[in-house]
């Protein structure tokens, strides 16, 4: 009851006391509002502040316009000085399959230098990039210098310091092998290409020698790749194996004095060069030339070619094969169309002989009318000898049992005979 009285009577009316406690609160909070907004600065966005209305609608705001993106590229030469190279030999796509003394009979392309414009110091021929006199206005003009042998010799000897001994090539040789170390350089179809001298100098960074793999076409020849390899690199070659190779740099070797290498940034397109098979054979008419070559086709392959393969032992094998044949037949089924053609160019030089037909990925060779065997030939150079025709060491005491075993040999066939000899006077005279 006395609850239900209570809830029933008004709310006494405030007093004058009560409304200032009120107002004084009030303001003290409006004063705090306005000290932390001194404190923290905080500007709201233009999307949030009043806005005066204008006489009009404001017009928009041109953007700036950005640049067009610009990818660097190396043929922008705008700053930088072309390249200048000493080194005393002409500047060649492939030093191995290409050689000076051919000429093209015309070019694929216009004279672009495949080490891009203004790169190099040197200008490109369409075939190579000479190194010529600096007086000459055009590499057209200018000779070839006639002491760039002299200049490499001296080069290579000044590089090279004192021979090195047995041991000493002993280990280097054992270094480089297989199962001691990954890093190798491959000479594939093109052969000894220009960048691939770089990479040389690269790897002789790190070591005194590097092991270079053949595989293919140079490997017909490989007194060539063993020369040009020396030639262009100043290098020695100090142990051979088939395709494999070791390459030593030198004592006085130093890579901060490395000569200055351009690199190509493209492979140029090969110049035409004239018809390795003509219509008619010399000395044969056309009738005659047709028959050769059908004949040629239907005798039996002296080999067959492996894609990528060893071909050292081809050259010699071919020459003996000429001693009781007179057309040879070489399978190259599975080879490139350029790759066989190289290998029948290599066989025309190297043999010689003349090439028949290349139908049927076949290489058909003739030995010619008037074939005279050759009678001192140098045949490729074995494993255990260098290219200077020094003996490895070891070598000389397997050779010298090898040579004696084969006089044992002859001077007892020697003693058969005389022993056969006696006998048969013995028999005439007891008759």
């Amino acid at each position: 009851m006395i609850l239900a009285k209570l809830s029933r009577q008004k709310p006494p009316p405030l007093s004058l006391s009560s409304t200032r406690h009120l107002l004084s609160t009030s303001a003290s909070a409006a004063a705090s509002s306005s000290r932390l907004r001194s404190l923290y600065a905080f500007e709201p966005p233009p999307s949030l502040r009043p806005q005066s209305p204008g006489p009009g609608p404001r017009p928009p705001a041109k953007k700036k316009t950005k640049p067009p993106y610009r990818p660097p590229s190396s043929l922008d030469r705008t700053k930088i000085k072309a390249a200048r190279s000493d080194l005393p030999f002409d500047f060649r796509f492939s030093y191995t399959e290409s050689s000076p003394s051919v000429r093209p009979i015309g070019l694929r392309e216009p004279k672009y230098s495949p080490f891009g414009p203004g790169r190099v110091s040197r200008e490109w021929t369409g075939v190579c990039a000479p190194a010529v006199d600096r007086k000459a206005r055009s590499a057209e003009e200018g000779a070839e210098d006639p002491k760039l042998e002299e200049k490499r010799k001296a080069m290579r000897e000044s590089v090279q310091g004192e021979p090195l001994t047995g041991a000493e090539r002993k280990i280097l040789v054992e270094r480089c092998q297989r199962h001691r170390t990954k890093r190798h350089i491959n000479i594939g179809r093109d052969g000894l290409t220009h960048n691939m001298l770089n990479d040389i100098h690269n790897h002789w960074r790190r070591a005194e020698a590097v092991r270079i793999k053949c595989m293919g076409v140079p490997t017909v020849d490989m007194k060539n790749v063993c020369f040009q390899l020396e030639d262009k690199t100043f290098g020695k070659i100090i142990h051979r194996h088939g395709g494999q190779l070791v390459l030593y740099r030198g004592r006085n070797y130093s890579s901060k004095r490395r000569p200055v290498i351009p690199l190509m940034l493209w492979k140029p397109h090969e110049p035409i060069y004239p018809r390795l098979i003509k219509t008619t054979i010399e000395g044969l008419s056309i009738e005659e030339t047709k028959g050769m070559r059908k004949k040629g086709l239907a005798v039996p392959a002296l080999t067959k070619l492996a894609k990528n393969g060893y071909y050292g032992s081809l050259v010699p094998m071919v020459r003996d094969a000429f001693l009781t044949n007179e057309l040879i037949r070489i399978d190259c089924r599975g080879l490139e169309k350029s790759d066989y053609k190289k290998i029948g160019c290599k066989l025309r030089d190297l043999v010689p002989c003349i090439l028949v037909t290349f139908d049927k990925e076949q290489i058909v060779v003739w030995r010619g009318q008037d074939y005279k065997p050759l009678e001192d030939v140098q045949f490729p150079m074995d494993w255990d000898e260098n290219p200077n025709g020094t003996l490895l060491d070891g070598i000389e005491d397997v050779r010298s049992s090898d040579s004696s075993i084969n006089e044992q040999w002859l001077s007892s066939s020697d003693d058969d005979e005389q022993w056969l000899s006696s006998s048969d006077d013995d028999e005439s005279s007891d008759s």
